[in-house]
């Protein structure tokens, strides 16, 4: 005779294993997925007067501002014979996807405590939803770049040594690593944010200075220059080594460095690992002290 359990369609409990990644499950609220996906993009910029047009202006100012400052200011050069304007401009559209899926994802607890209070669902999708929403709006910048890069490889009046090549092909795989890095330090810090709210204030100053130990603004060789003794912290920052691999991929200046990025996908991968198992296990209790 079968039990009453048996009849169950899914049982909910609070018992898990340490890494539980229920794709299954994540494929069934896959409309809900799609849901919140739909209402980042819409809320974002609701009720603004330019909308999604902040998609574009953001990194088109903050490159036009490296670009004055860092180079022009400064005279940090770009190397290779990169325009000064779409190597920042390069940076910044990389960076951005890792800095949206971090901060993005860094208060999801606290953020969605109603929600998560009221009705089942598998927690890690909301902070997944950022990240996809997030592709979304890198997808934009890709395309604002690509004009640019077609704008100065192609019609500008001066010969730049730029050109594709076959290393745009690791692309796909250089943006899972840059969401997998975002998304694990987000869950990572989303955690502790339901115990340590402090962290919420120090999340945005962090990033911040992340963003200068992580070669966005400045080719890793001119660091390797004037701080030898210092290089070893952007040499092996993972973040530096994804944004130094876009510029790669796309300007065709250097060889990749395949091992530095191999490197950077197994860290990424054990801090999106460790994420996931915190998350789940802070999910257990988190209604109670957040």
């Amino acid at each position: 005779m079968k039990t009453a359990q048996e009849h169950w369609l899914y049982v909910i409990s609070s018992k898990k294993k340490l890494i539980d990644f229920n794709f299954k499950e994540i494929w069934r609220y896959r409309d809900l997925l799609f849901l919140f996906v739909k209402r980042d993009i819409i809320t974002l910029y609701k009720q603004t007067v330019l909308g999604p047009l902040w998609y574009l202006i953001q990194p088109l100012f903050t490159s036009l501002i490296f670009t004055l400052i860092f180079n022009n200011l400064a005279d940090i050069p770009t190397g290779n014979g990169v325009p000064n304007f779409l190597f920042n401009l390069a940076g910044i559209t990389s960076w951005n996807y890792f800095k949206d899926c971090l901060i993005g994802t860094s208060d999801t607890f606290k953020k969605n405590e109603n929600i998560f209070g009221k009705v089942y669902f598998p927690r890690v999708i909301m902070p997944m939803s950022v990240v996809v929403s997030n592709l979304l709006k890198f997808g934009i910048q890709i395309g604002v770049f690509i004009g640019f890069y077609i704008y100065f490889i192609w019609f500008s009046s001066k010969s730049y040594s730029v050109s594709p090549n076959f290393n745009l092909a690791f692309l796909p795989l250089l943006i899972i690593v840059m969401a997998l890095l975002g998304l694990g330090l987000g869950m990572i810090i989303s955690s502790m944010t339901t115990k340590y709210r402090d962290l919420i204030f120090l999340v945005q100053f962090g990033v911040q200075l992340l963003m200068y130990g992580s070669a966005v603004m400045y080719p890793m060789s001119y660091f390797e220059e004037k701080l030898p003794n210092y290089y070893w912290l952007i040499e092996w920052n993972p973040i530096a080594i994804i944004v130094e691999a876009f510029r790669t991929m796309v300007f065709g200046t250097d060889d990749l460095d395949s091992f530095k990025l191999i490197y950077a996908g197994i860290i990424s991968c054990i801090i999106f690992l460790t994420g996931l198992v915190i998350f789940n296990k802070t999910e257990k209790s988190f209604i109670d002290t957040i």
